[in-house]
């Protein structure tokens, strides 16, 4: 059974030799965890569906010239984190949305009282996430939600391993102040 690198490479392989349903099959494959990038780093679900299409786009466009020295999800996580840059610049409005973001995980305590401390916990987390600084909210995105490893991150942000492990440990120390004073 092949690994998901072996499945995006051969992907990529087809689309350069012409096969477009190729595209659409990594697309599909990746979409749910760009848009969920993107909602977390944009914090609003309508600019997280513009920054996701938008990343779909350069990377048709780049996967012609893609070359396999990285992997294929962390190229396309670089993709998505420069195009919410990106946006952001181009769009400096920054409203907070309360909505809820796709892949919140459920409540391992299925009584309604389980289910309503869970929601407020999700809640109370992507709130801290927001108030967190850029820098340190991609890092701790694409580490805790996205599951990416300290090299995949540096390779992503374009920053050293040092730099990655200083952001992560920011960003929960800054978490662990916002929630606390938050409960």
């Amino acid at each position: 059974m092949p690994n998901a690198l072996t499945e995006d490479l051969n992907l990529i392989s087809r689309f350069k030799d012409g096969d477009l349903a190729a595209f659409e099959e990594f697309v599909r494959k990746n979409e749910d965890r760009i848009y969920n990038l993107c909602r977390y780093m944009l914090r609003d679900a309508s600019d997280a569906q513009d920054a996701a299409q938008d990343t779909f786009i350069k990377a048709y466009k780049g996967l012609k010239d893609f070359q396999p020295d990285a992997s294929p999800s962390t190229w396309l996580y670089r993709v998505a984190v420069n195009t919410c840059l990106d946006h952001k610049k181009k769009y400096r409005n920054d409203p907070l949305s309360g909505e809820a973001v796709p892949g919140d995980l459920p409540s391992p305590d299925p009584s309604p009282e389980g289910s309503y401390h869970a929601r407020r916990d999700a809640e109370v987390l992507r709130t801290a996430l927001r108030e967190l600084p850029e820098k340190l909210r991609s890092a701790i995105v694409l580490r805790e939600i996205e599951g990416l490893s300290y090299e995949e991150i540096a390779a992503v942000l374009d920053i050293s391993m040092g730099t990655v492990k200083s952001r992560i440990a920011r960003a929960r120390d800054e978490l662990r102040v916002i929630v606390s004073g938050k409960s």
